[in-house]
């Protein structure tokens, strides 16, 4: 599928966005934003969306942020800070969905990993603006294991074929890799915490992880249950990172039934 672009004005230059909708014409369906991991893209997904918007009925958006896929590449002398999850969530996503015309649409946004930890921070700043997160793997703290992991990818990337494969679902994957790789591994990240932006989170929450995920403990979701009463959670046992590829069957069926039952909960 071609995908479009959107295009929106962030750190002083025209960028643009990589989109792709799903079943655009349900105008009076439900809205899902999908939020990518931090070396996603619009590719990567690959129809794991749509196999979600089929069954909660829904329509979907898939973008790549600013430095992935299709999208605008980092400027040469552009490197993320410590507070660049928090400038997608304040600054890119509000952007986008103006750009898209979506200003006055209350999305259900859907995020894995990074994009994740996007969406409830996103949730947190427009809490009006959201009816509900579903976040896979999400980060909301920095952790010994996540780094660890992090440095075994910096030295796969600078020692294997890891750039010609990323290389499938990016334009320059340089971009995506650094961007990503270089903020995770520097010291000052390693205070990175939301925690307490969560309290402000008022809609619905399904938060789900995988027993066995490498880049993190279940005290990310629990944590999240602690802060956010409205939150469910799943926790996945044969699963790592990345519950949509690892067990996507279950995922499908858990945010399908999420969206429908407070849906109709919704006054």
């Amino acid at each position: 599928m071609t995908p479009d672009f959107a295009t929106i004005t962030w750190r002083g230059r025209t960028v643009r966005i990589e989109c792709q909708w799903i079943a655009p014409e349900k105008t009076d369906a439900p809205l899902i934003v999908f939020l990518h991991e931090g070396l996603g893209s619009v590719a990567m997904w690959k129809d794991f969306p749509a196999q979600v918007c089929e069954a909660a009925h829904a329509r979907g958006l898939v973008f790549s942020r600013p430095g992935y896929g299709r999208s605008t590449p980092r400027a040469d002398d552009e490197i993320w800070d410590v507070d660049f999850m928090h400038r997608q969530a304040h600054e890119v996503l509000p952007a986008l969905f103006t750009a898209l015309g979506l200003g006055d649409q209350k999305p259900w946004l859907f995020g894995h990993s990074d994009g994740g930890s996007i969406s409830l921070l996103y949730a947190s700043r427009f809490p009006e603006k959201v009816a509900g997160l579903v976040v896979l793997a999400p980060h909301i703290f920095v952790e010994d294991k996540t780094v660890a992991n992090i440095e075994v990818a910096r030295t796969a990337y600078l020692g294997t074929d890891l750039p010609k494969k990323l290389g499938r679902y990016h334009d320059n994957p340089d971009s995506a890799f650094w961007g990503w790789n270089r903020i995770w591994l520097h010291p000052p990240f390693r205070d990175w915490n939301i925690e307490a932006e969560l309290d402000a989170i008022r809609c619905p929450v399904l938060a789900v992880q995988g027993i066995d995920d490498e880049y993190g403990t279940l005290a990310q979701i629990r944590d999240i249950a602690t802060r956010v009463p409205t939150t469910e959670l799943l926790e996945i046992p044969e699963c790592g990172h990345s519950p949509h590829r690892d067990q996507p069957d279950r995922v499908i069926v858990a945010t399908a039934s999420f969206i429908t039952k407070n849906r109709r909960q919704t006054p």
